[in-house]
């Protein structure tokens, strides 16, 4: 059975000051204390260096799940974070993240063994598994925690190689083929 892996969004697999930095003046100024806020904001964004690869990686050998908060005053942030995810991960039954979004600002009710995150808010630092906390000096980009992910997975990436077996018939172990007359 594969371990469980959760990984944030914001600032983790999203760079978040892409999105702040396509914001227009006046969204800037009427949000400024509340960026979050700005509709369509996260619509805005892009994949933090290294992530959509990580996350492919790395739901080969994990069950994965994306698990983010989404403010509570931007109603478009709930729908944008699945289209973002959608976009970037695929949307297709066969996406490494299809049906594998939660949103929830209680972390710490979700168990699992990981979970990957940049901050320790929305109950991250009472999540039971251990907290992988992304862009700290131990953890500074996707390279380094998809290491030492994989270093701890009970299933390896990628297809499991098949060894080569003889090709042996039924007569050759023993067995004779029986056939039936047709009725």
């Amino acid at each position: 059975m594969k371990k469980i892996l959760y990984i944030d969004l914001d600032n983790t697999l999203v760079n978040v000051q892409s999105g702040i930095d396509r914001l227009t003046n006046a969204e800037y100024r009427r949000y400024e204390k509340r960026l979050d806020e700005v509709p369509g904001i996260f619509a805005r964004m892009e994949p933090i260096s290294g992530a959509i690869a990580a996350f492919q990686t790395l739901a080969q050998s994990f069950d994965t799940y994306i698990l983010s908060m989404a403010p509570w005053g931007n109603a478009s942030a709930w729908q944008h974070k699945l289209e973002w995810v959608q976009e970037h991960l695929g949307a297709g039954t066969n996406g490494p993240a299809y049906k594998r979004l939660i949103l929830s600002h209680h972390k710490h009710l979700n168990r699992g063994d990981f979970l990957v995150d940049d901050g320790s808010a929305v109950g991250a630092d009472r999540f039971e598994g251990e907290l992988i906390k992304f862009l700290t000096p131990k953890f500074p980009d996707w390279n380094t925690v998809t290491r030492y992910l994989l270093e701890r997975a009970d299933t390896p990436p990628g297809p499991v190689p098949r060894t080569k077996q003889k090709s042996r018939s039924l007569r050759s172990i023993g067995l004779q083929a029986v056939t039936c007359p047709a009725r």
